[in-house]
């Protein structure tokens, strides 16, 4: 029977081990404060800075949102970092995207200082983490590895795969396991046979964006499959495709109108996967746990210097 890799459980483990250097820092002057820029009114993106603002107070991290007009320019976006990059009682910055259409991204998140920047793009930090230098790393690949780290599951010496090149997600990804010391392909929508290169991943990380796209043809029997996808399907047809054999999650789509699939079809990755992240629950909690590590890993730095 497939193990269930329980992000939640791994989420809680990280934030207990955190608690205490989260009040050392605050009993040696202040907490770690974590400022969070949100602009407009994408409702995912609402979403995820509410639990992230949540999960800092839970942890006692001082945290902040700062709320911009979404009519704000890039240069009156670079000044609010600018300011926070100043600001001593900040160590960690966090630009919440999408932003919008008006406003140059890469300008924006290159204007965040390094050492505080907590998502771990920008280019300093990129730089180290293909160095493997010390520095913050983006929070999904991180998680990924403490959840694999956690459940005992060997990454030295493995095949690994990593379907998807995102900056935040794949490319991140694929140098943790690199340095980890595991052979690791990259895949992407051009590779030729995809499902042949994914059947030969004993570890098989899917974050390509496509909801239940790798099947049972692309999973080598007794792989470890970590599904990043967090795809949102209204349509009853696709659904019931997807869930054939669960009538509890179709119940689902009929009651609320969506459904949360990952990039891995669900039935397939239970009858082939000797381990695999179920969707919800699985690598989405580690997100926002790697994040208040980041921050708490940044404060101690800032403390360090001001020593």
């Amino acid at each position: 029977m497939s193990m269930i890799l329980d992000g939640s459980r791994v989420r809680d483990a990280i934030l207990r081990d955190l608690r205490p250097r989260v009040e050392a820092l605050a009993s040696a002057g202040r907490p770690p404060a974590l400022a969070v820029v949100l602009i407009g009114n994408d409702p995912g993106s609402q979403i995820y800075v509410r639990n992230k603002v949540r999960a800092c107070a839970e942890l006692g991290i001082a945290g902040q949102t700062l709320t911009p007009p979404d009519s704000i320019t890039t240069a009156e976006l670079v000044s609010i970092i600018e300011d926070l990059n100043r600001r001593s009682d900040v160590d960690g910055i966090l630009v919440q995207l999408p932003l919008p259409p008006q406003v140059d991204t890469r300008r924006v998140l290159l204007a965040v200082a390094p050492e505080k920047d907590v998502d771990g793009f920008h280019p300093m930090n990129v730089g180290n983490l293909v160095a493997g230098r010390p520095g913050p790393r983006p929070c999904t690949p991180s998680g990924i590895m403490e959840l694999l780290r956690r459940n005992d599951i060997p990454v030295a010496g493995k095949r690994a795969v990593v379907v998807g090149r995102s900056d935040i997600v794949g490319k991140p990804m694929a140098l943790l396991l690199l340095h980890a010391h595991a052979t690791v392909t990259i895949c992407h929508s051009r590779t030729v046979d995809l499902p042949g290169v994914c059947r030969e991943g004993e570890i098989l990380v899917a974050a390509i964006g496509r909801p239940a796209m790798l099947t049972a043809d692309y999973i080598r029997p007794g792989a470890v499959v970590i599904d990043v996808g967090m795809n949102r399907i209204t349509d009853r047809d696709q659904a019931g495709r997807i869930f054939r054999d669960a009538p509890e999650r179709l119940a689902t789509l009929a009651q609320k109108g969506s459904l949360l699939v990952g990039d891995v079809n669900p039935l397939d990755v239970r009858e082939k996967a000797a381990a695999y992240t179920p969707v919800p629950g699985g690598v989405g909690p580690l997100t926002i746990a790697m994040l208040m590590a980041n921050t708490v890993a940044a404060a101690e730095a800032l403390a360090k210097v001001c020593a």
